[in-house]
């Protein structure tokens, strides 16, 4: 019989209290062992979950079902179980690792404003519930309907609470939907109630999609008069004199943003929120302060959004004035908060999902990009490296769809770094990559990420964390994809991150399409 090593592990509790557990024995066969472990390490009674740092998605954290995922210096980190917390320590959830687990986290602050949205636009519209009158003369209507397809017209006041209701839920999710947005909406209303569709009409509902664009701009103009932030920045009195055009300089979401513009938190003022701001240029500078760093940047998220979307500041002025914000903490927790979806672990994720089939699609791609992909491909083969592949993959895809690898990506020797910083210097965006030498298999001495000229990230873990990182800046400070590499954003955007999926540039509508 094998004797088993001791072993040892690091226990995150919360972002101020990390232990280390020393197991003589080795590392438990069964969950129940290693918990009461813990337990005894803890000090506590309470009932948690446990999550560790899996490889295959690049150090993402995902719960632990099986001691079996474990090996020596591993890292696990305590979830305690809301229902009875209160038998234990107060554990403050952390997100101290290298991305935020649990999605609703970041959205769910005490500072949050009753506008905030914590979800996309769905897959299926949700129908609302009308009001009593209204729902039984639909639930009549509709029996008819079925039983001998007699279409109901209904009177003014229903038609009204139908649209102000509807209205209210697009909101929800967007304030400014498209028009595929309307098709669906209205497409789920005759769905759900068939009593109302529409005679002469191709679909049934074109009446119901125009009705609900008229219904919209009302309730826009409606909510514009309370004082929504989002909406207050696209009326005259907030533009400059020589933008006062209802239709020049529009402030609204590009790329599928949730929260775009969103309200001064419930009890916060503006000077409140810049004194908040003040604190953190202080707070960013002391160590082990990441929680504290994390809330702060939380609360003012509308007073930086506000100064990005409507003041457009420019980067250089951005890093001076929010230092915490070029971290890869807070860029995946800013981009939750703008998306409500996950950036680093979805992104990871989604490559290793679509890799084994785009790399037989790309290699089953004859002529330049056969010629280009070769060498990438060879690096491919011969690596072991998670993120050497998936590096190798960004790159194939960025030849695949027509564009340039060397404009989002350049890489460096560390003889040519000040070559390499003349040239970055002038770079709108791209990460940089600093080797001691040529062969790839080596891993580089620097990777980092250059916008509008200012290095911004460095020292990051692979290349591919890189572009997640660059791509979630985007997102963060407002800024449009660079024209040359506007199909792999695309690309990344709607096939890879799931974002606004309905409408891609037909160049990726076909990658998907084999994917």
């Amino acid at each position: 019989m094998a004797v088993k090593r001791p072993a040892k592990l690091r226990v995150v509790l919360n972002p101020d209290d990390t232990r280390k557990l020393i197991l003589p024995d080795g590392i438990p066969e069964t969950m129940e062992q290693l918990m009461d472990e813990v337990r005894k390490v803890c000090g506590f009674n309470g009932n948690f979950r446990l999550q560790y740092q899996d490889r295959d998605f690049g150090d993402a954290l995902v719960n632990l079902t099986s001691t079996v995922e474990l090996e020596d210096l591993a890292t696990v980190k305590v979830i305690p179980i809301i229902d009875d917390c209160s038998q234990g320590l107060n554990l403050t959830v952390c997100d101290d690792l290298s991305t935020q687990s649990d999605d609703t986290e970041l959205l769910s602050t005490p500072s949050s404003s009753v506008s905030t949205r914590t979800q996309m636009w769905p897959r299926e519209f949700p129908i609302p519930t009308f009001s009593y009158d209204t729902e039984l003369q639909l639930e009549k209507g509709n029996v008819v309907y079925r039983s001998n397809m007699t279409r109901l017209t209904p009177s003014s006041k229903t038609k009204s609470d139908i649209l102000e209701k509807v209205a209210e839920e697009i909101f929800k999710y967007k304030a400014y939907p498209t028009d595929s947005d309307f098709s669906d909406v209205a497409e789920a209303l005759i769905k759900k109630h068939p009593c109302l569709s529409e005679p002469g009409s191709y679909n049934g509902c074109y009446g119901w999609k125009q009705r609900l664009k008229t219904k919209m701009g009302n309730y826009r103009t409606q909510l514009k008069g309370i004082g929504c932030s989002e909406l207050l920045a696209n009326s005259l009195k907030s533009k400059a004199p020589e933008d006062a055009l209802p239709a020049k300089k529009v402030k609204r979401p590009k790329r599928g943003e949730a929260n775009h513009i969103p309200d001064i938190p419930t009890g916060e003022t503006p000077d409140k929120l810049e004194k908040e701001r003040l604190l953190l240029l202080s707070e960013v500078m002391k160590r082990n302060n990441r929680a504290l760093i994390k809330d702060k940047m939380a609360k003012t998220f509308s007073l930086r959004r506000h100064e990005i979307v409507e003041k457009e500041l420019g980067v250089e002025e951005l890093k001076v004035r929010w230092p915490a914000l070029f971290s890869m903490d807070e860029i995946n927790a800013e981009f939750m908060r703008i998306t409500t979806v996950p950036l680093q672990p979805r992104f990871l994720a989604s490559l290793d999902k679509h890799h084994s089939k785009l790399i037989d699609i790309i290699r089953n791609k004859g002529g330049t990009v056969r010629e280009k992909t070769r060498n990438i491909l060879r690096v491919l083969d011969q690596s072991l490296e998670v993120n050497l592949k998936r590096e190798c993959l960004l790159k194939s895809l960025i030849v695949y769809l027509g564009e340039d690898v060397d404009k989002l990506i350049k890489e460096y020797l560390v003889v040519q770094k000040d070559q390499g910083e003349t040239e970055l210097e002038r770079c709108t965006m791209a990460v940089f990559v600093i080797r001691e030498e040529e062969d790839p298999l080596q891993p580089p001495q620097d990777v980092g990420v250059v916008i509008e000229g200012v290095e911004v990230l460095n020292k990051l873990p692979s290349v591919t964390h890189a572009c997640a990182m660059l791509f979630g800046l985007i997102y963060a400070l407002n800024l449009s994809y660079p024209g040359e590499l506007k199909y792999t954003f695309d690309a990344l955007q709607k096939i890879f991150m799931e974002i606004e999926p309905k409408t891609m540039r037909r160049r990726v509508c076909s990658l998907s399409v084999k994917l």
